[in-house]
Order: C-alpha cells, then structure tokens, then sequence
C-alpha cells in the first residue's frame, strides 16, 4: 500500500517548484492521512547533491518516489547553464575569424559537456533515489515527469530503471490511481520495460481535475526547504490561474503538454492560494498559465479575478505573466495597473501579419497595438517583454522590415527603454508542426532524435535558423554581441534596421491572401 509518497525535484535554475507543490497539495485534499515530502534538489549544492538525497531517502523511506525533471534542451537565446548557447553557435558557424570561431566551437563543447553531464548526474539520480529507496522497500514505485520528460518521453525510456512509470503532461491523476491501486492503462504515462508509449500519447487530453487553493501550511510541514523561496523580496512566486492553450502556434508544446481545453481555477480560490503567500511576505507573483488570457472568451474571467485582488486589499504587490496582448480590454488594462501588473511578456514572433498566419498563431497585430496604446493609457509605465522568434517559416527582407517597423511602434507607445526584444531562434522541439514542416521538407530525418545535440549536424537543425537568411541572421547576432552584448535585443533591431530600413507600418499589418478562382493573384485582406 502507498502511504509514503516523496517528491525530488531534480536540479534546475531557481524557479518556484509550482508542479510538485500541486501534485502534494492536491493528493493531500485526496488522501489527508499519506505522509507526503517535498526533497528541491534546486536549493542543495552541486556536490551535495547525492549524499543530500540519500539523508532525505533514509529518514522519510518512501514507498512512491516522484522525480519532476523540468529542463533537458538546452537552447536558450541568453546566458543558459553552460554558457551562451546563441553565440557559441553563431560564433562556429559564421564568424569569419578562425580565432573567433575557435572560441565558439569551445564554447560549445563546453555547453556539450555540461548537457551530456547533466543528462548524467540526473538520471544518476534516480537510480541512486530508487536502489536507497528499495533499502526500506523492496517494491517502491519510481514515477519520472515534469516538464521536460513530457516533451522527450520517448526518448527518456533508454535512461530509466525497467519498472519506472513515465508521466506526460498532469500527474493528479495518476498518482491517484497508484495509491488507490488501480489500473494506470489509460492514463498519459507508459511503464518502461513492460509497455510502450501509445501512437501520439501526448496529443491526448488530460483529465480535468477541480483546483482549490493550494494549502501553504500544509506545504511549509512537508518542505522543510519551502523558506529558501521566502528569502529575497525580487523572486516571484508561482501561481496558476487555469491550464491548457487552444492555440496551434506551429513550434510550441504547450498546447499538447496541458490541452488545448482551457480549465479555469476558480477566482477566489486563486485569490485564497495569493492570500497565504502574501502573509508570509511573498508581494511578487508569476501568473504560470500558458497564456494568462489565452482567448477572448475568458476575458470575464480575468476582469473577475483581478477584481477580486482589488476587493483582496493586497495592494502593494506586483504580478507579471505571458499575456496574449490580442485579448485585452480597456477594462482589463485599467485592472492590470491597478492590480501591480509591473512586467508582462508578449510572444508575438514576428511583426508581421502574413508571418503570423503562416505560423498558425492566431493573432491580429493591428489589435494587439490598440490595446497596447489601451494599456499606457491606463497608466502602464514598466516593462514589456516582445519575443520575436526571427527566420521561422518564409521568412525574406521584406517581413523583417515589416517587424522592425512593427517594433518601433510598440516603443513609440511604451518608450524605447520600456521595450526590450528578446531575440530566439528557436529550439525546435518534437510534436509540434514545425518539427512536421522540417521532417516534410527534409531538413530533419524521421528517425531524428531530439536530444542528440552533441551532434553539431543535429544541433544545427535543432537550433532553428535555415538557410538562404540563416547566415545573414548570424552576420547580425555576432555584431551585435561584439556592440553591447548586454542589450543584445536592441543592437540586433538596430542593426537590422541600419541594413534593411523599415517597411510602413500598415505593410506589417496586412497580409497577402491568394485568391481562389486566381492562383497567380493576391489580394491584400485589411486586418
């Protein structure tokens, strides 16, 4: 029987535990009478790392051991664990001087050594959890999830013990089907050794799952690491609004991962869970929601919720998210500011509109500048993160003036130094379309293996930047990162606007659409 569940959160960047800390609180409301602890291998030295587990192992002698894995790829367009993974790249594959060059290529062994060490330590880490668990009992269960094995559950089977229950997406469920002893068969997850992964398992929608406020007090008793969060005023503390995206942006997982059915957590419930965290001294929060208003129709429930954090009386915090800046109301603006919104990211990719539709994203830039002009009206003076994900599906000269324009109109509302691009080429990640669109076009072989980037000729197609633009794009990055490699995203659009100039700003927000009865012909559709 299992009675004895231990969480281990496998080590990452500092960044609130909010999965685990779910999982325990929701199976705590399941079964209040399960001891349950939570072991954050993120707050433990690198080379205490081993001896740390073994102590936790020892005293709690767990009969469930769930490992959360939250980051394996490595890709990032800034400064990662092992360097910078952008400009080692650019520098080996475009940088004219050899000395340069040789310094990428070092650069980039670097980062390989510390992927492939990662890769390692982690997987060292599990079994060592599961041969000290099976010290105290010989039939512990091993469960492995979190976020990055959700996106490589096929490949990770090769790194785990045979037994061990690999979970996709949610895990609520499922744990609660391994206590109760019930049948996992037709849940996200495949057993290693014993079964396989069903065809397209993650395209499967979770289980919906009734959120209440999680219970801090419970929390900070199986924890004893919770405080490490509770020590510095700048982090920001997570807390998740709903789950799922209904979106279909062509190199994006998180519409497979949680769903493309949106799940609202009840607004007071939300309110309750900030509630706890304000009166342990948290005042920043990180809305985690995939989007924190991913479609019009839940427009009422974010002017509800943050209607609700005025009535609250918490009134000097500050909260940021990922928000889809197409959804926004006058209303909305005017509640965000009330409510402390000091930072808020917009992944628009591109600033142009026929980009956009090519990517399946689903926005409308001319909206999106509107309601942007809507929110410095309400009185938003902070900063705005623009992602623009440069050289993905036909990309040519014409739409990067068009973005360049598109950017120069965001810092004419907000100011220059109030709208910082950050610049991706993007990791392309498996079950997505763009990874379809490589596989269809042969830039990636079917049999490809994602994670196998410590091949240059797999790690040049996994980090997104295809030919004819691709060495133009690199010519400008490693200029930029020789200018001001501290304000990277604003060297880059000023060099390409020094380079291309700007196109008008109504050519960003129309896009070309072929006519039916006249191939050959195009018509511009006003948006």
């Amino acid at each position: 029987m299992v009675n004895r569940v231990l969480y281990v959160r496998l080590p990452c960047n500092p960044i609130f535990p909010i999965g685990v800390v779910y999982l325990a609180d929701h199976l705590h409301k399941v079964f209040p009478d399960i001891e349950q602890r939570i072991f954050d291998l993120g707050t433990v030295p690198p080379l205490d790392f081993g001896s740390a587990l073994d102590r936790c192992i020892d005293q709690f002698q767990p009969n469930l051991l769930v490992f959360s894995w939250r980051d394996i790829q490595i890709y990032a367009p800034v400064g990662g664990r092992g360097g910078n993974p952008l400009q080692n790249a650019f520098e080996f594959n475009y940088a004219r001087n050899p000395l340069i060059k040789m310094r990428g290529a070092m650069g980039g062994l670097r980062m390989i050594t510390t992927y492939v060490n990662e890769l390692w330590q982690n997987t060292g880490l599990i079994k060592r959890g599961l041969k000290r668990a099976k010290r105290y009992c010989s039939d512990v269960k091993l469960v492995v999830g979190g976020g990055a094995v959700s996106v490589f559950y096929e490949q990770v089977a090769s790194w785990m013990p045979k037994g061990t229950i690999v979970s996709v997406g949610e895990g609520e469920v499922l744990l609660e089907k391994l206590i109760r002893q019930e049948s996992i068969a037709s849940e996200r997850c495949y057993v290693v050794g014993e079964t396989e992964p069903r065809d397209r398992m993650i395209h499967e929608w979770p289980t919906t799952v009734e959120k209440s406020a999680c219970d801090y007090s419970y929390i900070e008793n199986i924890w004893p690491e919770f405080d490490y969060y509770l020590q510095e005023n700048d982090f920001y503390i997570g807390v998740q609004t709903k789950r799922g995206c209904p979106h279909n942006c062509c190199y994006c997982v998180y519409t497979v991962v949680e769903g493309k059915q949106v799940r609202i957590n009840p607004a007071d419930e939300v309110v309750k869970e900030m509630r706890q965290l304000y009166e342990r001294g948290i005042r920043n929060f990180w809305f985690t929601d995939a989007q924190f208003i991913p479609a019009r129709r839940f427009i009422d429930d974010a002017v509800e919720l943050l209607q609700k954090i005025v009535d609250s009386g918490m009134e000097d915090i500050h909260w940021a998210a990922y928000i889809r800046a197409d959804n926004l109301t006058p209303e909305l603006c005017d509640l965000m500011v009330k409510t402390g919104m000091n930072y808020f990211e917009i992944g628009i990719t591109s600033g142009s509109q026929e980009l956009i539709r090519k990517m399946r994203m689903g926005y409308n830039l001319r909206t999106v500048l509107q309601n942007c002009r809507d929110l410095k009206a309400a009185g938003f003076n902070d900063l705005v993160s623009v992602n623009y994900s440069f050289n993905v599906i036909d990309e040519r000269p014409e739409t990067i003036r068009q973005t360049l324009a598109y950017h120069r109109a965001l810092e004419a509302i907000f100011g220059r130094d109030k709208v910082e691009p950050a610049i991706f080429f993007i990791g392309l990640q498996p079950h997505t379309h763009l990874e379809t669109y490589a596989i269809e076009n042969n830039i990636l072989k079917e049999d490809y293996n994602p994670l196998a980037i410590y091949l240059p000729w797999v790690a040049n197609k996994l980090l997104w930047n295809p030919e004819p633009l691709g060495s133009f794009f690199g010519e400008v990055c490693l200029q930029a990162f020789r200018q001001n490699p501290n304000d990277f995203g604003r060297t880059v659009m000023d060099i390409l606007e020094d380079r291309l100039g700007l196109a008008p700003l109504e050519e960003a927000l129309t896009a070309p659409v072929k006519s039916a009865q006249s191939p050959k012909k195009a018509e511009l559709l006003v948006l």
